[in-house]
């Protein structure tokens, strides 16, 4: 006696459930499913909507790899170029190859429509874990559709796994490997309080970005911890890119020219900072002070080297893919195929710490506008 798929069993339907569903044959589930056979509008759309309702996962290769053979990991990043999640990328790669696992690169362009149509894809593909890199999006929807792929993934014998960013509301299957963003900012700024600014161009990142959330909430609690007004006026809003940076300090040198130090969201950022300012005639620290986060290697290639902070990037990426490797092994030695069990979530926290080096001075007693002038 045949048993229609629950719930519960959702990503391991078969396409004898499917056909069995829609009421039709094998045969004619398999035709709709490859596409090179003529077949008729309704039949398809019957197929399709059980395969939707199923969840089931077409590639025959893929559910092969989710049970057995050659474990691939799936690294999805915003952008390739990078060189933050390129270190990240890194880490999980070099982690993946000491043991004989296969490493996937795809790019999200900053879409979040994208990013979730990649992890549906790569769920597909049956790979044993999803590496997500970078700061999530804080939209409801966006995190509702990510929580149900993560469930999805869990029950098709694979694992969703976000680093650098808060985990996902509620009892989801997923690993998180964040690093202490907030604290990081909150120190940034406060080495920058102690050196005795006061008026700080803060540049946290993109408002909608978790990331950049945390680093303006660690910036503004340095201001309250220190007693000092915390202006909004100057906090500017961008990408992380070294336009967006440049832009910025342009704008401010315009708007608001009392600001004695910029607080940037990314050493990117700052090295766009830098040069505004210096097309505008400052020097950095003599008349401005930068700080930036991150600690990539461009912190040092800067003249002078940046004051940052340092996030364990290539640590994180291991840390990542053993978290996937020891959730499958406690779940081969407990005989459930690569998982400890549905609704298990890890979260683990990384230290980040401040790197001085030589971009910020007390601040002087002039004004920007009147050391512009000299």
């Amino acid at each position: 006696m045949s048993q229609r798929k629950t719930t519960g069993d959702i990503g391991r339907a078969t396409i004898r459930d499917v056909a069995e569903r829609a009421g039709v044959s094998v045969a004619s589930v398999s035709r709709v499913l490859s596409g090179n056979y003529p077949v008729s509008d309704e039949l398809r759309r019957r197929v399709m909507k059980v395969v939707r309702d199923l969840d089931y996962v077409t590639n025959a290769h893929a559910r092969s790899l989710a049970g057995g053979g050659t474990p691939t990991v799936a690294i999805l990043m915003n952008n390739i170029t990078g060189a933050a999640f390129a270190h990240v990328a890194k880490g999980v790669e070099g982690a993946a190859t000491l043991r004989g696992w296969l490493s996937l690169v795809g790019t999200t362009g900053d879409d979040p429509e994208r990013e979730l149509t990649l992890v549906n894809l790569m769920r597909q593909q049956g790979v044993a874990a999803v590496v997500l890199l970078g700061g999530a999006y804080d939209f409801d929807e966006y995190q509702l559709r990510m929580a149900r792929f993560a469930r999805s993934l869990d029950a098709a014998g694979s694992h969703l796994v976000l680093v650098g960013r808060p985990p996902l509301e509620g009892d989801v299957p997923a690993t998180t490997v964040d690093y202490d963003n907030e604290s990081g900012a909150y120190a940034m700024a406060s080495h920058l309080l102690s050196a005795g600014h006061r008026r700080v161009l803060v540049l946290p990142g993109p408002a909608e970005l978790t990331t950049a959330q945390g680093r303006l909430r660690g910036a503004r609690r340095a201001f309250e911890a220190y007693g000092v007004p915390f202006d909004p006026g100057l906090v500017r809003h961008g990408p992380y890119d070294d336009e967006h940076g440049y832009a910025a300090v342009e704008a401010a040198l315009h708007d608001t020219p009392d600001f004695t130090a910029v607080l940037a969201g990314t050493d990117i950022v700052a090295a766009g900072a830098f040069q505004a300012l210096r097309v505008a005639g400052l020097q950095v620290p003599d008349d401005v002070s930068i700080v930036g986060y991150d600690d990539i290697p461009l912190a040092t290639q800067l003249t002078p080297q940046l004051t940052t902070v340092h996030v364990p990037y290539e640590e994180m990426g291991r840390v990542a893919l053993r978290a996937v490797a020891d959730r499958r092994r406690a779940g081969a030695a407990a005989g459930t195929r690569h998982k400890v069990g549905v609704g298990d979530s890890e979260h683990l926290v990384l230290g980040t710490h401040v790197v001085v080096r030589d971009s910020v001075r007390p601040p002087k007693t002039a004004s920007v506008s009147a050391r512009r002038r000299r």
